[in-house]
């Protein structure tokens, strides 16, 4: 994947907030997104995500903070910025009783698409997404996977120079997810500023950069290299022959984070206050476990679990 364009910034925050009622949904999050990149954002459900997207769109009015999104003071240019960005959530925004070229037809004219104009940026996305052959087919008809790329198509209908996507890819198979993101990285090629939300962690690590939030606050952000990278030395994997005895012995010790039975192997990731190895080998002595302790490379679910993780007073930034 191409660097990120390091020339200027397209989203910035400062203490961006938001509450609903006694509820404080976003807390304080300043955010600086670089133009030309995909931008994750990740975070356990009712961590602010959405909310926080909405803001950025202008849809929603924050309760304190600055928020800059293409140079543009938001809310207060929301209806300029309207114009200049796209947006895709996870229900797939389409008519299913509208065909396919219909649908494009009708976003372009709603997106202020110049009417000398429409029909060759139309014909441009249906070569572009491949739908030649389905132009008259209805979007209820359509697969998951197909209705993906239109709904993509949809959002882009008018070149926004930012495109948010609120967990676009989480009702389709991973061939559709694979097939998504090299259309991501074209558009990030091309010039587009990308934001998107995700749970999947193999998705994350495509990223140029990436954000994590929980309980609404920011709690780690950074390129994934460089957030696994804070975690050195943290993480291990335990083998013995009866591993779910190894992580019950495991589970809830001191010096231990997380425990995770991956096959017949367990994940083991430390605290960060010290040698996790020597606090396995004590909790196993313990139990009178006998297992092999081996150093493993951190991963981006390291890096998730010890950013959310409420035992966890350092969080991770890279």
């Amino acid at each position: 994947m191409s660097a990120p364009d390091a020339t200027g910034v397209a989203i910035h925050t400062r203490g961006l907030t938001k509450r609903f009622g006694s509820l404080v949904a976003v807390d304080h999050v300043d955010l600086d997104v670089p133009k030309r990149s995909v931008y994750g954002f990740l975070g356990p459900n009712g961590s602010g995500k959405s909310t926080t997207i909405r803001m950025l769109c202008g849809l929603l009015m924050p309760s304190e903070g600055d928020i800059q999104v293409l140079g543009l003071p938001i809310p207060k240019d929301a209806e300029a910025l309207r114009r200049r960005i796209g947006y895709m959530t996870q229900k797939f925004s389409l008519f299913d009783d509208l065909t396919v070229r219909e649908n494009l037809e009708f976003m372009a004219a709603i997106q202020d698409v110049p009417r000398l104009m429409l029909k060759s940026r139309v014909d441009a996305l249906v070569a572009q997404f491949h739908f030649g052959d389905m132009q008259g087919q209805l979007a209820g008809t359509m697969s998951g996977g197909q209705k993906q790329r239109l709904a993509l198509a949809v959002a882009i209908v008018h070149t926004p120079e930012l495109l948010f996507l609120d967990e676009p890819t989480s009702a389709v198979d991973p061939e559709s997810r694979r097939d998504f993101w090299d259309r991501l990285f074209e558009l990030a090629d091309g010039g587009t500023t990308l934001l998107v939300s995700t749970h999947y962690m193999d998705e994350a690590e495509r990223c140029h950069a990436l954000a994590i939030l929980d309980q609404g606050r920011l709690v780690a952000n950074g390129t994934p290299a460089d957030l696994t990278a804070a975690l050195q030395g943290r993480t291990l994997m335990v083998s013995a022959s009866q591993p779910r005895q190894v992580r019950h012995a495991l589970t809830g010790q001191p010096g231990i984070l997380s425990v995770a039975q991956i096959g017949n192997t367990l994940r083991v990731l430390g605290d960060g206050q010290g040698d996790p190895s020597g606090d396995v080998r004590d909790a196993l002595a313990k139990a009178g476990i006998q297992a092999e302790l081996s150093a493993i490379e951190p991963n981006l679910e390291d890096v998730f679990v010890a950013a959310t993780h409420p035992a966890d007073a350092t969080k991770v930034h890279g």
